[in-house]
């Protein structure tokens, strides 16, 4: 690769990350280049590579180019550094190394992120006390069996560092309680009272991806936590009460005003049919077409797609062929002449009556 194709390779990789985080990170540009796997990145940050460079897939002078490359673009750029502490996901939460040599202006070219002048001052200066907190703990519910590599032992919950996966006695992790996800205060309490704390993950096969299944805290925190959400229950209760009161207010507005949308735009369409979609569209947690951004302003497009998604499935023969196999996409294209005959009467009959 030539340097010209390298420096082109560099900025572009970098811009990208600079639109996404508001901040570049000579990491992050590695992943984007095509040269570090992040599966590596996680051994590195779990202490299992004594350092970055080894497990770039690029000889050190190509790095060292691509490093000095980066810090070019990012001074006519107008960025700005900051430095950022790298801390590896283990119980000693020991300093990280990225270079061979470990050399201090090498190593700190690495901690060294620039960020967007765009960022006011104190963004930047949160985003910068962000970046440097220390990574939480991340503990495995085990889905298969394996075996400790200390004491040749077993254990439901595992945690990856250096030589391989250690149950929690060798971890020093033993003495902690777990505490299922599902109450935010008493996890935040105690998460906030527990000096040591680790959060469990466990992977799902279905969705191909680690789920977080609660936190690891100690005993005392956890009680500690559970007098404090004792103590102010009725508090939070009637909070809660009023939340969903509020809520709920604002749900029906937001219905009413969808219905109102679609007879707008579909004088021909039934009231109560109106209001059935926009109830169905709108239903908050749903992930519909109304909770969207679009959809809450009432952009003409969202609440077409909402009504056209109805008469699909109430008006035609659809959901019939979807059941008898036929792919969606050849699903839709059969039923669309029926879709528009009925979106056409709607748009053009005022109608008083059901049907």
């Amino acid at each position: 690769m030539g340097s010209e194709e390298l420096s082109e390779r560099v900025a572009r990789s970098a811009a990208e990350v600079l639109a996404e985080k508001g901040y570049v990170a000579p990491l992050d540009v590695l992943v984007r280049m095509g040269w570090l796997a992040p599966a590596r990145v996680q051994e590195w940050r779990q202490g299992r590579v004594p350092c970055l460079e080894r497990v770039v897939q690029a000889n050190l002078s190509k790095i060292s180019d691509a490093m000095r490359l980066l810090r070019r673009w990012a001074v006519d750029n107008g960025l700005h550094p900051s430095e950022t502490a790298y801390v590896a996901r283990t119980r000693d939460r020991r300093r990280l190394q990225f270079s061979v040599t470990g050399k201090a202006e090498i190593e700190l070219a690495y901690r060294t992120h620039w960020v967007s002048p765009a960022l006011s001052e104190a963004k930047r200066s949160r985003l910068a006390e962000a970046q440097s907190r220390p990574p939480e703990l991340v503990v495995v519910s085990a889905v298969g069996d394996f075996t400790c590599p200390q004491c040749s032992g077993s254990d439901d919950l595992l945690i990856m560092e250096g030589e391989g996966p250690l149950c929690m006695d060798c971890a020093d992790l033993g003495h902690l309680v777990f505490l299922p996800r599902g109450d935010a205060a008493l996890t935040r309490r105690a998460k906030r009272a527990s000096g040591l704390s680790a959060v469990v993950v466990r992977f799902s096969r279905a969705r191909k991806r680690y789920e977080r299944q609660g936190l690891l805290v100690e005993p005392e925190a956890l009680e500690q936590a559970e007098l404090e959400c004792l103590e102010d229950n009725d508090v939070r209760l009637r909070r809660r009460v009023r939340d969903e009161q509020r809520r709920g207010g604002e749900d029906r507005d937001l219905h009413v005003r969808f219905a109102a949308s679609i007879a707008e735009l579909f004088p021909g369409c039934p009231p109560e049919r109106a209001e059935a979609i926009a109830a169905h569209a709108a239903s908050r947690g749903s992930g519909r077409v109304g909770r969207s951004a679009a959809g809450r302003a009432l952009d003409p497009e969202a609440v077409t797609l909402a009504v056209v998604s109805s008469v699909r499935h109430r008006d035609t023969r659809y959901d019939l062929l979807l059941m008898s196999g036929v792919e969606r996409a050849e699903a839709r294209a059969q039923v669309r002449s029926d879709v528009e005959r009925v979106l056409d009467e709607w748009r053009s009959v005022v109608s008083n009556t059901g049907g």
